[in-house]
């Protein structure tokens, strides 16, 4: 290709900085610019998941395809302990990972901290503290979401409980979401993962801590707040122009749950792959034909869930934890189809309508 060909990736989230690898991969110059002082400003050491069960293929093969090594430090979970809004327990377990358990924000052994020394390597140039105008000269956007769909808020701890994963379903914990609790190697995150009622979200934290610490022991030492927001909006196209849009910056995220870790790394390597190879036109293709019926699945799952509310939360903790392989129940439960792409199109329009 030629040489000549220079990429400019606003954002070193994990979008902005897969965007980098891939089009250095593809031989052009890049350069990204991050407005923070460094990368995973916006986290706090907690943890999240990357999902492992919309594709037979497991996520960190196919991230390594992309160019993208699991270098960071992860812990793959099998088993997670659900707890419906009754407070009934069900144990969904998996041959495979159902996830893997990850950290974000700055430090060592993060997500963010292994793209950027990945990046490093490649001869990608940093601009920290900088930004660029897009608009004028082409390039990535991957500044992460633009608004809050989605709020998290919890805290970050060390404990001595031992390493699990647990998740609860009720409008008491999380409104319209869910609350969880995960804990790997002496380290732990408690969090409500709001979809609404954000104005009593220190109510909702409160109450999910007294609740953790009634059904699973929780044990917080030295805890410190954090919060974060998300945001999931139905897309059309993620091209403006010669402005390429990737990760949240675009709206890939997963409606239903927030899982949306492995669409920004998808989303990042096809758009810096494309502006790279000179072929924008093909990146609303790339994305589309990878995930972007996963997304309007997400969409329906979400009006469905809640819609159904207490009745669709308890038959989901039923269903899955009953299910001989919970990855393959998953991948159907989150598939696209034609009807649930109808119906997600539908429920959309109606919401928008005055």
């Amino acid at each position: 290709m030629d040489a000549a060909v220079n990429v400019n990736v606003a954002g070193a989230g994990p979008a902005g900085l897969a965007a980098a690898l891939a089009a250095a991969d593809a031989g052009a110059g890049v350069v990204v610019y991050e407005r923070r002082p460094g990368v995973g400003g916006r986290f706090h050491g907690d943890f999240q998941g990357l999902e492992n069960w919309s594709t037979g293929q497991d996520v960190l093969d196919e991230l390594a395809a992309l160019g993208i090594e699991p270098d960071f430090d992860l812990a793959s979970v099998r088993e997670l302990l659900l707890f419906d809004p009754d407070g009934r327990e069900r144990l969904c377990r998996s041959a495979r990972p159902l996830f893997y358990l990850l950290r974000r924000g700055p430090g060592g052994g993060t997500l963010d901290d292994a793209l950027l020394r990945q990046v490093r390597r490649r001869d990608v140039a940093l601009r920290f503290r900088a930004t660029v105008d897009l608009p004028a000269c082409g390039g990535i956007d991957a500044t992460g979401p633009r608004g809050a769909d989605i709020i998290a808020l919890g805290y970050v701890f060390e404990t001595d409980m031992a390493d699990g994963a647990y998740a609860a379903v009720s409008d008491a914990l999380a409104c319209r979401g869910y609350a969880y609790l995960l804990v790997n190697g002496g380290r732990g995150t408690l969090a409500s993962c709001l979809f609404g009622g954000f104005e009593d979200r220190a109510a909702y934290l409160q109450r999910c801590e007294d609740f953790f610490r009634r059904r699973a022991g929780l044990r917080m030492h030295c805890p410190r707040r954090y919060g974060g927001v998300g945001v999931a909006c139905p897309v059309q196209s993620a091209r403006r122009g010669r402005v390429l849009l990737a990760g949240e910056a675009a709206g890939f995220q997963d409606a239903l749950f927030g899982f949306g870790i492995r669409y920004a790394l998808l989303s990042g390597a096809f758009a810096g792959r494309c502006f790279a190879t000179g072929r924008l036109e093909a990146y609303d293709d790339h994305w589309r034909r990878r995930f972007g019926g996963m997304l309007s699945s997400a969409f329906f799952n979400r009006r469905l869930y809640e819609w159904g509310g207490h009745w669709a939360y308890r038959y989901l903790v039923w269903r899955v934890s009953r299910a001989r392989d919970p990855r393959r129940w998953l991948r159907r439960f989150y598939g696209p189809s034609r009807p649930k792409a109808w119906a997600a199109g539908w429920l959309q329009r109606e919401k928008e309508s005055p």
